[in-house]
């Protein structure tokens, strides 16, 4: 489904109502901001690889000993009481890895949407495009991040979607509830010979300034309609700042597919993953990460091996904030796997390791 057919279904069947909101927009308040980032990398790793490309599930920083841009974005953003609307264009290493499969001047989307709120008293909306993924805790945007790099369970899980979404916060903020229809497992437009619908839901509880809570589903079909395999996903975490210094993270993705035709049962993928971060003053940032992924089957990240993907990643970062928008930072990370899926000096390994260190800046 096109974008712009998707955004005229969403629209058209609201009649009256949403042309009457629309009509009064220009006696409400509203305004149109401007925002951005770029963020300027370079990693080393330690197999040296020849093509200069990092481990094959990694799609943010990974470029191997060259200076590059991860994530360049400009973004315009318009706001009113009843209507909203973001457009942001990227370029970088990272659209041009996560988004290989996109067609055209898709692949340079980063937002485009707009919503309008469908109730005089609640916050209640109805958006409809292109828009961050309702999964995980990380986003592409690099310094918004505890940690430098993004984790396995964030690089092999939806980054953005297209379709559309209902959603509601409660008066006080602290419950959000949304439901979605979606264009499937990370996908703008819909793949050829696929054209089966994908749903999803979250529900946020933030009882205060110092605890986050998140539960997030995916329900749909990432294979072609002749092939089809039903693919439930959940995913859960918490975010604890336990003093004005010290934070963490905590989260776990599970997800199962079923087997292919002829095949009973579901092959089954998970990952667990732990960050916390010290602020030692008001300008430096320590983080530290442990995470596992086990895919023995291949689902999201197929390496052919007797064991499938099961990885070991542990990862520390420190942060220099020149400004409050300008941040230096500097991480050391490895991998360990059960199989041999590395390459060091030329031989197959079980490990891998290499130092990145980036330049943000935002505005």
């Amino acid at each position: 489904m096109k974008l712009a057919t998707l955004l005229m279904i969403l629209v058209l069947p609201f009649g009256e109502t949403c042309i009457a909101q629309a009509e009064n927009e220009s006696e409400e308040k509203s305004s149109v901001t401007f925002s951005g980032s770029l963020e300027a990398y370079y990693s080393y790793d330690f197999a040296n690889p020849d093509d200069h490309n990092r481990p094959f599930f990694l799609f943010s920083y990974n470029k191997h000993n060259e200076v590059n841009i991860n994530l360049a974005y400009l973004k315009a953003a318009y706001n009113s009481e009843r209507v909203r609307g973001n457009l942001a264009l990227m370029a970088g290493s990272y659209p041009n890895a996560n988004l290989s499969a996109e067609p055209g001047v898709l692949k340079n989307i980063f937002e485009a949407n707009g919503g309008i709120k469908i109730s005089k008293e609640k916050n209640l909306w109805i958006d409809g495009g292109v828009f961050a993924s309702h999964i995980g805790f990380e986003s592409a945007v690099g310094p918004t991040c505890w940690s430098l790099t993004r984790s396995i369970l964030a690089e092999n899980s939806p980054y953005y979607e297209s379709g559309a979404k209902i959603s509601y916060t409660t008066s006080e903020g602290k419950w959000f509830i949304s439901g979605l229809f979606l264009n499937g497992w990370q996908h703008i437009e819909r793949p050829e010979g696929n054209n089966t619908p994908a749903f999803g839901t979250q529900l946020t509880y933030k009882p205060g300034d110092k605890f986050l809570f998140n539960y997030s589903t995916f329900i749909g079909n990432d294979k072609l309609d002749d092939a089809k395999q039903w693919r439930y996903f959940h995913d859960l975490y918490a975010i604890a700042q336990i003093t004005p210094k010290f934070g963490i993270t905590a989260g776990f993705d599970i997800g199962q597919e079923q087997k292919p035709e002829g095949a009973d049962g579901y092959n089954v993928w998970y990952s667990p993953i732990v960050i916390v971060r010290y602020s030692a003053t008001d300008k430096v940032n320590i983080a530290a990460r442990v995470e596992y992924y086990s895919d023995e089957d291949g689902v999201i990240v197929a390496t052919g091996t007797a064991n499938g993907f099961k990885t070991t990643g542990y990862s520390a970062n420190i942060d220099y904030a020149f400004r409050p928008n300008i941040l230096w930072r500097v991480e050391g990370r490895g991998f360990h796997s059960e199989d041999k899926i590395f390459d060091l000096d030329d031989d197959p390994s079980k490990n891998n390791f290499a130092m990145t260190t980036a330049f943000a800046v935002t505005f």
